[in-house]
């Protein structure tokens, strides 16, 4: 694989956005209707939206939110018309940041972000200026635990997938974007389900951040991720184990 996923640290992140339940809605409902206005109101002929929707039933959201959310997508409800805007940014230790949002006020939000990036010790780049560090890939994990390794990468591969790798207790399958519904359902279909499933920019090579700056690099993180305009950040940084474990 291009680049080490960490997933660990991507856990450790979406666990602490989690227990904000109501911010993680309102992200989810955002994704949901920009993926059905972008792409149409049918999942299985939309794959972002249906990544969207199963993300969405994995937090346990109401079933009518979405489908209020997908209505609103498609114009069948009235709804705030959200613009997609990525920002790319250097944090701590220099690590690139990809910092992905959707807004009704792009003004507001870059803003929102840049004053974010300048307390936390980084700032906001360029157009290109990290996304270049990384590919866009759809991303699968399987819990290492229940599946044989050699058996489930041999399924990943024939299914499609690019790359498959272990990270610690867990296996990473790696698929180009438009693939990732295909293979994951070729996965389900021999018992192997997926537990997380998502398109991500995965990181050619990764920076290694310890001491202060990985302690702010924290910092920076979840206060980015607290801004209810941005969905995701992702970097290309490994954090030391004590930088995590005491995050």
């Amino acid at each position: 694989m291009a680049g080490h996923s960490k997933w660990k640290q991507i856990k450790h992140y979406k666990a602490a956005t989690d227990a904000k339940r109501g911010a993680l809605f309102t992200k989810l409902i955002r994704e949901i209707t920009v993926a059905a206005k972008a792409g149409g109101g049918d999942p299985d002929g939309n794959p972002r939206l249906r990544t969207a929707i199963d993300a969405a039933k994995a937090s346990s959201m109401p079933k009518e939110n979405i489908e209020r959310a997908i209505k609103k997508g498609t114009g069948e409800l009235e709804g705030v018309d959200y613009s997609e805007v990525l920002y790319e940014a250097y944090g701590p230790g220099g690590v690139a940041l990809m910092i992905q949002a959707l807004t009704d006020n792009p003004t507001r939000t870059v803003a929102e972000v840049r004053h974010k990036l300048a307390r936390g010790n980084g700032n906001l780049g360029t157009t290109n200026s990290v996304a270049w560090m990384f590919d866009r890939k759809g991303q699968m994990l399987l819990d290492a635990s229940k599946f044989e390794e050699d058996v489930a990468m041999e399924a990943a591969l024939e299914a499609g997938a690019e790359d498959f790798e272990r990270d610690e207790d867990t296996f990473v399958v790696t698929t180009e974007p438009t693939q990732l519904h295909a293979v994951k359902d070729a996965l389900a279909a021999k018992g192997l389900v997926a537990t997380d499933a998502a398109i991500n920019w995965v990181p050619k090579n990764t920076v290694k951040v310890e001491g202060a700056d990985a302690q702010a690099l924290v910092k920076l993180l979840d206060a980015l991720e607290d801004l209810d305009d941005v969905q995701k950040v992702e970097g290309n940084f490994e954090l030391d184990a004590a930088a995590l474990a005491e995050a």
